[in-house]
C-alpha cells in the first residue's frame, strides 16, 4: 500500500485536474449553446434552398452548368474538417479515420489532394503525399475557426468553385462531423462538386414560368447553394466540437470524482493502519519497560 504522502499528492493532483475539466465543461456548454443556435437556424434555409435548386434543375441536363458537369473522376479534392484543439473525445479521430478510408478504399486508384481545416487533421496528414501542390488553394484552413463568418467561408467556397471550373479537380468531397446532439456526432461525407441533379421518376404537370430564364436562374442559385452547403458543414463541425468536448469533460470530471473517492478510502485505510502500528509500538514499548 502506498504511503500517506504519495496518496495525498495524488489526491491534490486529481482535485486540480477535476477543477480544470469542470471549468472546461462549463465553457464548452456556453459555446455549444451559441453554436447550436447557429446551425439549427441555418439548416431549414439550407434544406429549402436545396429543394428549390432541385425543382428548378429537374428539367435541365447535367451539361447545362459547369458545376454539374462530371469529369473523368481521376482527380479528387478531399476537404477534411476537424478542430484546432483536442480534449474532445473521438471527434478528431473519427474525421481522420474516415479520411484515411476515403484515401485507401473509396478513391484508392485516384489522384487525391487533401485540403485540411483544423490543426488536428492538418497534423495528421502534413507528412503524407497528399499535401496540396500545383493549385491556388490555401495550404490549410486552420484560421477559419478564429473568425467563423459566412463571408470568410464564402471566399473559400469561391476558390473551390474556381479550381473546379478550371478542371484542376474532377470531384470535391467534404468530410466533417454533423451535429445531432451534445453526445452524438455523425461523420458525414458529402460531395460538394459536381452537383448531383437527381431526376425524379414522378411526372409533374406543373408548368413554371422562369424570368429571365431557367439556366440563368440556376447559374445564380448554384454558387449560393454551394456556399451555404460549405458554411453548414463548418458550422456543424464547430457545434459538434463543443458538444464532444463538453461530453468528454463531463465524463472526465465524473471519473476524477470516482478516483478521488477511491483514493480517499485508501488514504483513510493507510492512515488508520499507521495509527494502529504506532499504538502497537507504544504498547509494546511500555510492556517492555514494565517487564
Amino acid at each position: 500500500m502506498a504511503n500517506l504522502k504519495e496518496i495525498r499528492t495524488r489526491i491534490s493532483s486529481i482535485t486540480s485536474t477535476r477543477q480544470i475539466t469542470s471549468a472546461m465543461k462549463m465553457v464548452s456548454a456556453a459555446k455549444l449553446k451559441r453554436a447550436q443556435d447557429h446551425i439549427t437556424q441555418l439548416r431549414p434555409y439550407s434544406e429549402k434552398l436545396s429543394q428549390i435548386l432541385e425543382n428548378i434543375s429537374s428539367g435541365l441536363s447535367g451539361s447545362d452548368s459547369i458545376y454539374t458537369k462530371h469529369g473523368d473522376g481521376n482527380s479528387v479534392l478531399i476537404v477534411a474538417i476537424s478542430s484546432n484543439r483536442g480534449l474532445c473525445g473521438a471527434f478528431n479521430a473519427n474525421v481522420i479515420k474516415q479520411t484515411k478510408a476515403l484515401i485507401g478504399d473509396t478513391y484508392k486508384d485516384k489522384e487525391i489532394t487533401l485540403l485540411t481545416a483544423g490543426k488536428k487533421v492538418t497534423e495528421a496528414f502534413k507528412h503524407t503525399e497528399y499535401a496540396l501542390h500545383g493549385t491556388t488553394l490555401p495550404r490549410n484552413l486552420d484560421y477559419i475557426f478564429d473568425d467563423l463568418t459566412f463571408d470568410n467561408v464564402s471566399k473559400i467556397t469561391d476558390t473551390l468553385m474556381s479550381v473546379y471550373s478550371h478542371h484542376q479537380f474532377d470531384k470535391v468531397v467534404v468530410v466533417y462531423n454533423q451535429f445531432k446532439n451534445a453526445a452524438v456526432q455523425n461523420v458525414m461525407v458529402e460531395q460538394l462538386l459536381p452537383i448531383v441533379v437527381e431526376e425524379s421518376d414522378k411526372e409533374t404537370n406543373s408548368d413554371y414560368i422562369f424570368e429571365p430564364n431557367q439556366s440563368e436562374i440556376i447559374d445564380n442559385l448554384i454558387p449560393k447553394a454551394l456556399k451555404i452547403q460549405m458554411f453548414k458543414a463548418i458550422l456543424d463541425s464547430n457545434a459538434s466540437e463543443h458538444g464532444a468536448r463538453m461530453t468528454a469533460m463531463h465524463k472526465a470530471t465524473d471519473n476524477a470524482g470516482e478516483l478521488l473517492d477511491d483514493l480517499t478510502l485508501s488514504y483513510n485505510k493507510a492512515r488508520q493502519a499507521a495509527i494502529t502500528n504506532e499504538i502497537l509500538e507504544i504498547v509494546g514499548g511500555a510492556e517492555a519497560l514494565n517487564g
